[in-house]
């Protein structure tokens, strides 16, 4: 049985299979020096690049045998002072050589490799591979925590030159004409939200990985260094409603930017990483919302908002409006998304999960961005040579977004060991549901049916696993007895926002069936 979500709502019922086709379209297999490479492509190149692969691997791994043969690639391909490629590519250029590239104003490389590391393990349990290459994740660390392009000591943060968001090429003076990919005397530098987010993510999951490997010395020594990177973060990138584009670290300002009022996109990506507490994700998810409400976008997705100055960073095509400057990405959606069923804004999540839906159910495709009026992005209007309507980095965060947020299931370990189980179909008025997930690479499975009545519920789970149950209950519904296979068990109940859940932990031996009765 492959991963499949069958519902009672027809158009969630798409959902999950065009997103797989999608995916299916943007993989990429390499023979290099004598090695499969096996990973993920980006949207626009047609080359594998580690931070659209470990983002795109949490869709890929409920489909895909290999989730591994990638990340070792770039493990064996490290720079002796640990920093590593951005992107490999055996089809670049019309020509059939295989293609390195680190993009040197890149910050983020490094903890992509970590995150790729977790999705590959988690969807394998391979502890042996995973001892192999836990010392190629701590040299890539230690280089982005020691060098000077990478390390800002005073502050004890990560550094980036001035890039829109997370991207890969930075400010230049309005009469140049190309984008500016290397470091150079000019290159103005500041504290980028959306690295130091990623690389405390990545400390949490190293120290996870060596828990796993009972190493509890350096599983301490990791999350311990999550700790000095939250507070450090929130205390200098915060500014009450979300996180601030950029903490500059010169005088240098563009005309026409205010800095402290951009909303860029990675902004919803550090609720999902952790970084922020619950009071600061609302605040962020209202942000959002608010400028959605303001705007004559089609959806509140996001990349800049407002937007630089038309041209600005070299390239007349990247206007308000455009790309990373102001387009609107399901990337953002997604992230946003998952978001919202974690933290309280359940039908907000739905809302931008059905929309999302609608979107690839009438047209078949999926752009990595769209113009504020709809638009599809196209080869003409992108930066990219490479404009593909089977954009997987936007569809597998909105995939993200409908495993872990509506259907709830969060693996928080390897093959489904240890599941917080969060089925959200009350948000969506969702009457029965279906989900199977799969890890192909392992063929380990966690499964579960829901069916909800006027005066009742049930969940039937399915696997091996250790499962929290935190079941969003429908409105004005209280509980009133909660039975597990037959036999009355207590149970807790928890408010996120206005939103009720009942909390209830399980060991399930094969299966386990929870019904709660409402009054």
């Amino acid at each position: 049985m492959e991963t499949r979500i069958h519902t009672d709502n027809a158009l969630y019922n798409n959902l999950l299979p065009q997103i797989k086709d999608f995916l299916d379209q943007d993989h990429v297999t390499y023979e290099i020096d004598g090695e499969r490479v096996h990973g993920y492509r980006s949207p626009d190149c047609n080359a594998i690049w580690i931070r659209d692969h470990s983002d795109m691997l949490r869709g890929a791994k409920y489909f895909d045998t290999d989730t591994q043969t990638a990340v070792t690639h770039f493990a064996n391909t490290q720079f002796g002072n640990g920093s590593l490629f951005d992107f490999v590519s055996c089809a670049m250029d019309n020509e059939n050589w295989t293609k390195y590239v680190r993009v040197p104003v890149e910050a983020d490389v490094e903890y992509r490799f970590v995150k790729a590391i977790w999705q590959a393990w988690q969807s394998t349990g391979d502890d042996e591979w995973l001892e192999w290459v836990l010392p190629f994740a701590e040299k890539a660390l230690n280089y982005s925590l020691t060098h000077p392009h990478r390390w800002d000591d005073t502050r004890g943060l990560i550094k980036r030159a001035y890039t829109m968001d997370t991207w890969d090429f930075d400010y230049v003076s309005q009469d140049q004409n190309k984008l500016n990919f290397r470091i150079t005397d000019d290159t103005h530098w500041g504290i980028f939200h959306g690295d130091n987010s990623g690389f405390y993510e990545a400390f949490l999951l190293m120290s996870a990985l060596y828990k796993n490997l009972e190493n509890s010395f350096k599983a301490d020594y990791w999350q311990e260094w999550a700790d000095r990177f939250r507070e450090r973060t929130n205390k200098i990138c915060w500014n009450g409603q979300f996180y601030k584009h950029r903490v500059a670290l010169d005088d240098f300002t563009i005309p026409g930017v205010n800095e402290a009022a951009q909303l860029s996109f990675s902004n919803p990506m550090a609720i999902n990483r952790g970084l922020t507490d619950h009071k600061m994700a609302v605040a962020m998810l209202q942000e959002y919302q608010a400028r959605k409400q303001k705007s004559n976008a089609f959806a509140g997705w996001f990349s800049m908002d407002p937007a630089f100055p038309d041209g600005s960073f070299g390239d007349p095509k990247l206007v308000a409006g455009a790309y990373i400057n102001g387009g609107i990405m399901p990337l953002v959606g997604g992230e946003l998304a998952r978001a919202a069923f974690e933290h309280g804004f359940e039908k907000y999540g739905h809302q931008i999960l059905t929309q999302y839906a609608e979107i690839i159910k009438e047209s078949g495709e999926t752009y990595l961005w769209y113009f504020p009026d709809g638009k599809a992005s196209s080869v003409e209007t992108s930066t990219s040579p490479d404009a593909t309507p089977t954009d997987g980095w936007g569809s597998s965060a909105m995939l993200y977004g409908y495993v872990e947020g509506l259907a709830g299931v969060v693996d928080r370990g390897a093959c489904f060991r240890d599941v917080r189980c969060s089925p959200r179909w009350a948000a969506a008025d969702v009457k029965t549901a279906e989900v199977k997930l799969r890890y192909p690479a392992s063929m380990t499975s966690f499964d579960y049916d829901y069916t909800q009545l006027e005066n009742s519920c049930s969940v039937e789970i399915h696997a091996y696993s250790h499962v929290q149950l935190h079941l969003l209950l429908p409105e004005n519904k209280n509980v009133t007895e909660v039975q597990v296979d037959g036999q009355t068990c207590r149970f807790d109940t928890s408010r996120v926002e206005t939103s009720q859940y009942l909390d209830v932990d399980l060991d399930v031996p094969g299966t386990a069936k929870v019904e709660v009765n409402f009054s």
